[in-house]
């Protein structure tokens, strides 16, 4: 971006009213325009703002107002608040009482006739009605059928169940605590037990959580956006996937720190589904404690050894994370593919580190089905392209010697290759780490990724702050990749060369150690894996050595391996398995 088109989109972003102290590529947390003004915690940076080389994104946690400006001029912001209607009562619940079949009802249900007149429950054409009230007035009705079916005014206000009554509490307490059900039915019987500052949202839950800003579920909370101001958010939502999805739904709005999660009670193997089952078959008391000892939601980067029972138990069973294969037997024995991990391929250049690697992508795409995100600059996308369909169709991609790649295999191979492979490069800029880690983020929400090549190193920016090393700036761009592998569970191959190279007294240069490697001592620190591609021009074949491998055990050891190129094929072919010995220290 020049600085032009970069003046341009801070002046739209401005426009919108969105002011930071930099512009740079990065993520940025600043207070909201549109509502922090009007919050009780005016200072709280709660829009968070996303910079990268074409846009100025932000998302305020708060009020959930989305927008965006780009270089195009036509872009537009994406969505302001959807503006509030006008509160319209809707009747009074004056002259409407409750049924006794519905106060008998309501007593198996252990509620009582007391608490029912508080909400002001009555019951109309033989359905039991639930008044919303907002501001004192009735805004909206439920009603429940005797067959369990769910009605409510057509075009009501939308507000959140038992609303009044948290305003209320929180005028009385320090602290600003709501529990969240997910329905009446568990507000009522958590009044029982003794809990005022319960609410529910009209619509119940959903089936999946989609984390959209402009979700009509939760509209109700335009009436009441002073519960953001909540100290603490007790989420007891029923135990099935639907309260789930809602559990989840509800702390992506309010934020895991202040969130907590009612786990109700499982007795002789069956699980109390809500509040008021708890109520019903455990009584108040079991209640109440299902509240107070709620657990508080897991925050990255403080976990408690429960959290990790589950993974300890599966590595205990002998269950851990899948390693996959490389599609070569040998190398398998030495190194196999695992997620959530960084590896370091290195070598001399010109030995064919890019091309082997090459094959354990297409391989793991053949035989996994995987996907791949692949930065690349050392070779235009088009050539790079061709290499992968050579090894795709077992052809050369040119006419020479042997056979080449017909049209009808070209077509395939294309079609194959676009179903598993996405191409990272810019044409406007040298990538920096976060230009390319941004696009294998939207690589893995959109293709499903499986693994993220850099190929290599060097061409990524030296963009840095120069008042940091180069060996503590190669630390932390391998730190990014590391954090990048765990949080989506991908593989990231890092193609790096040496630096150094000596030969031996033969004249020879050695295959490299991982010190040797071009700027920092961090490659051999901080790899989970680490190969060696070396090619021996006189014997025409390739060795791969495991310099380092992490957990030893789970996906490899050191050693090494031989491989021959097929010249026809344009494949590595492993060599045969008695010749050489794969379990030597190297």
């Amino acid at each position: 971006m020049n600085k032009h088109n970069e003046q341009t989109l801070i002046e739209k972003a401005q426009d919108q009213g969105i002011y930071l102290n930099s512009y740079s590529e990065g993520d940025y947390r600043v207070q909201c325009p549109e509502c922090s003004p009007t919050r009780r915690k005016k200072n709280e940076p709660c829009l968070s703002v996303t910079v990268s080389y074409d846009s100025i994104l932000w998302m305020c946690h708060h009020c959930e107002w989305q927008g965006g400006v780009k270089e195009n001029s036509n872009y537009k912001p994406i969505n302001r608040p959807t503006p509030i209607k006008k509160v319209v009562p809707i009747i009074s619940s004056e002259n409407h009482k409750l049924s006794d079949n519905s106060i008998a009802w309501l007593d198996n249900r252990k509620i009582s006739e007391a608490t029912a007149t508080e909400f002001g429950l009555f019951t109309k054409d033989q359905k039991l009605c639930f008044p919303y009230y907002l501001d004192g007035k009735i805004v909206n009705i439920k009603y429940r059928t005797k067959d369990k079916k769910f009605l409510q005014e057509k075009d009501a206000t939308k507000c959140l169940y038992n609303i009044d009554m948290l305003q209320k509490s929180w005028e009385d307490n320090d602290k600003k605590s709501v529990i969240f059900v997910e329905g009446e039915m568990d507000v009522l019987a958590l009044y029982e037990a003794g809990f005022k500052n319960v609410v529910s949202l009209p619509d119940g839950a959903p089936q999946t959580a989609k984390f959209k800003s402009d979700d009509k579920r939760f509209m109700a909370f335009e009436h009441s956006k002073w519960i953001f101001d909540a100290d603490e958010v007790i989420v007891a939502t029923d135990a099935d996937e639907n309260g789930k999805a809602l559990r989840l739904e509800l702390v992506h709005r309010f934020g895991k720190d202040i969130c907590k999660v009612v786990n109700f009670p499982n007795m002789d193997g069956i699980q109390c589904k809500d509040a008021n089952e708890c109520l019903i078959f455990d009584g108040i008391t079991v209640l109440q404690e299902c509240i107070e000892y709620a657990e508080e939601y897991p925050v990255n980067g403080l976990h408690g050894v429960k959290e990790y029972h589950n993974s300890v138990q599966n590595i205990y069973d002998g269950n851990e994370q899948k390693a996959y294969s490389t599609g070569f037997k040998e190398l398998d024995k030495i190194y196999k593919v695992m997620p959530s991990t960084f590896n370091l391929i290195t070598g001399i250049p010109n030995h064919g580190k890019s091309n082997f690697l090459d094959q354990i992508l297409l391989n793991l795409a053949e035989n996994e089905n995987w996907n791949f995100a692949v930065f690349s600059p050392e070779h235009s996308t088009p050539n790079h392209i061709r290499r992968l369909l050579e090894k795709r169709c077992r052809k050369p991609f040119d006419i020479g010697l042997h056979a080449r790649i017909n049209q009808d295999e070209l077509n395939e191979g294309i079609q194959f290759l676009d179903d598993h492979f996405r191409f990272i490069e810019s044409t406007e800029e040298i990538p920096n780490i976060e230009f390319i880690l941004n696009k294998a983020k939207l690589a893995k929400q959109r293709f499903g990724i499986n693994g993220l090549v850099i190929d290599p190193f060097n061409q990524i920016s030296p963009d840095r702050d120069y008042a940091k090393r180069e060996d503590e700036h190669i630390r932390d761009i391998i730190a990014k990749c590391q954090q990048f592998a765990r949080n989506h569970q991908i593989v990231v191959w890092m193609v790096a060369h040496p630096h150094k190279l000596y030969r031996n007294d033969s004249g020879v240069i050695p295959p490299p150690d991982l010190y040797q490697v071009s700027g920092s001592a961090h490659w051999a620190n901080m790899s989970d894996a680490a190969l060696v591609v070396h090619r021996d021009f006189e014997d025409n074949t390739t060795k791969i050595i495991t310099r380092k491998i992490r957990e030893q055990g789970i996906y490899g050891h050191i050693g090494q391996t031989f491989f021959n190129f097929n010249s026809a094929k344009k494949v590595y072919e492993e060599m045969i398995e008695n010749e050489y010995n794969s379990n030597v220290e190297v």
